[in-house]
């Protein structure tokens, strides 16, 4: 986006444009444009129908808060959803931290999350675009807080209680898993660590690259692992943390509440009555064994994050399933079994074995009117397929 362009759409014809662009945004591309073309410039009527096209992609990340907000598109893929964003603001209002210095702020979603909980906020970022547009976040939400275009490798955090960053995952290749290639470095990161600090990452983040005396915390939204955190200095009071936020609120466990394999009665076992799918972020985060201690059972195998047991149980950490009964494994006695029972509609899930659900799912050719739930999986290292009912 243009940066004299984004600016303009500050202005109030630039807001009466984009007011009509809102109205038009899910109407047909070219239609729009022309629409908007009656009524500004080509550059003008671009950028507001833009703009209000991402306020619609951003709502799944900001909720009502986006029809207020600007983005750019890649600014918005790589922004902290919000429901994230408030829990990670809260652990810093918690903390009792006061000020806080955003490196790399982005469009301004993390900066927007600890204004909201009362922190005194600055952001900084390379690029001038995001950070006019992360200006104009704080004052559309009516929020206080100071953003400016610098390097934040050359920025002084020690005036600020805690230093936040979110290194750029993304080269010139595309999305990048070595942290060398962030942007800043993990050089960068490792140095900021040594301080109060908080520094968002991938959740495929190595637990073994983590610095000693570091929290890391994983956090899923509703099912989906959304990222990792590192936290450090006066913030960290654990090893590892998974955080779960869904719609009855949000839990955590750590390392603390997850006995070691073959401790506090936690073993490897045979298929129980009940199967536990663990969360990403519990999966993530090393911590299967909390959900298996929670439900007084066991693993099913010593590499697979599933848990079993003989009691129903539920968990903000772990999906639950009645076991049904165990089918055939090989896939022609497989077809067959879900036949007999009539199944046409079936949920594969799947941990360890080398099965693309969907490819399967076509080369089973159901077409009964029942429907199903099949976990394939190794149980005590064998191929294992169970035909399982989701619990309420």
């Amino acid at each position: 986006m243009d940066l004299d362009a984004f600016r303009w759409l500050l202005t109030e014809p630039g807001q009466a444009l984009l007011a009509r662009a809102g109205e038009l945004a899910g109407s047909d591309p070219l239609a729009a444009q022309t629409a908007l073309r009656r009524e500004a410039s080509a550059e003008h009527a671009a950028a507001a129908l833009t703009q209000a096209r991402l306020r619609v992609r951003a709502e799944a990340k900001f909720g009502d808060l986006a029809a207020r907000m600007y983005f750019t598109a890649d600014g918005l893929e790589q922004a902290t959803r919000l429901a994230v964003a408030t829990h990670r603001a809260a652990r810093l209002q918690a903390y009792a931290a006061r000020t806080l210095v955003d490196l790399g702020c982005g469009i301004g979603g993390d900066l927007v999350a600890a204004a909201r909980a009362g922190l005194t906020c600055a952001g900084v970022d390379l690029d001038p675009v995001r950070v006019a547009v992360a200006e104009a976040n704080l004052a559309a939400l009516d929020l206080p807080g100071a953003v400016m275009v610098a390097d934040a490798t050359t920025v002084d955090p020690s005036p600020f209680d805690v230093a936040f960053a979110d290194p750029a995952r993304r080269g010139a290749r595309g999305r990048t898993f070595d942290v060398d290639d962030w942007t800043p470095p993990w050089s960068f990161v490792e140095r900021l660590l040594r301080r109060d600090s908080c520094v968002k990452v991938a959740p495929g983040i190595p637990h073994d690259i983590v610095p000693a005396g570091v929290e890391a915390e994983w956090v899923s939204d509703h099912g989906e692992v959304k990222e990792a955190a590192l936290w450090s200095g006066g913030l960290a009071t654990t090893a590892r943390r998974a955080t779960v936020i869904g719609d009855g609120g949000l839990a955590s466990l750590t390392d603390e509440d997850a006995p070691a394999l073959g401790e506090d009665g936690v073993g490897v076992r045979a298929v129980g009555r009940y199967l536990y799918e663990p969360d990403g972020a519990v999966v993530r985060a090393g911590l299967v064994t909390a959900v298996a201690a929670a439900v007084q059972g066991g693993l099913v195998d010593e590499h697979i994050a599933y848990v079993t047991g003989d009691a129903a149980y539920r968990s903000p950490f772990a999906r639950g399933y009645e076991v049904l009964e165990e089918l055939p494994y090989r896939e022609k006695a497989l077809r067959a079994a879900l036949r007999e029972r009539g199944i046409g509609t079936l949920t594969i899930k799947k941990r360890g074995v080398e099965v693309v659900p969907e490819q399967l799912r076509k080369r089973l050719a159901l077409s009964g009117t029942e429907e199903g739930t099949l976990v394939l999986t190794r149980v005590a290292g064998a191929g294992t397929a169970l035909l399982v009912r989701p619990l309420a």
